[in-house]
């Protein structure tokens, strides 16, 4: 994917909707100091570039009653096309997993679920993790503190 060409206006419409998705066309032209019908336009080429992949909701696990994440690295039996998809197209049918991501390193693959509690965990390794394709090792951490967790890096405009 190439990278797109920010400029400070597009900058500031990022940031204004990452601090708020909700944010009206008008409150947001406003803030980025743009017309309406500007700020309508570049949002829209914002979105067609894929720099914004969509809106949604932040939930709170914890408040959903998950109030454990365990990190889990999964190593697999070869990283062969088929082996790769798949376990990938397990691994998207459990509700539990919050992400993945195919790794270089030891393991092949790093989950971040969320449980309940250890007893929830338990059930969601022995009912998904273990019966997943080609998993020969699974190794579990499980985190103490969120300390941060981003949806994007920091926005800078294009230097010139």
């Amino acid at each position: 994917m190439r990278t797109a060409a920010l400029d400070r206006i597009d900058v500031a419409i990022l940031d204004a909707l990452q601090q708020d998705g909700r944010i009206s066309n008008a409150a947001l032209a406003e803030r980025v100091g743009l017309s309406q019908s500007a700020c309508s336009r570049r949002l829209d080429n914002l979105e067609k570039s894929g720099v914004i992949k969509g809106y949604h909701a932040e939930l709170s696990n914890a408040a959903l009653g998950h109030r454990m994440t365990a990190i889990v690295h999964i190593s697999l039996t070869g990283q062969f096309e088929k082996t790769l998809s798949e376990f990938e197209a397990a691994v998207k049918r459990c509700p539990n997993v919050l992400s993945c991501h195919l790794m270089s390193g030891e393991y092949d693959y790093i989950l971040r679920i969320a449980a309940r509690d250890l007893a929830d965990y338990e059930r969601i390794h022995k009912e998904w993790l273990t019966g997943m394709p080609h998993v020969i090792k699974i190794n579990s951490a499980f985190a103490l503190r969120e300390v941060i967790d981003r949806t994007a890096t920091g926005i800078r405009p294009e230097m010139a």
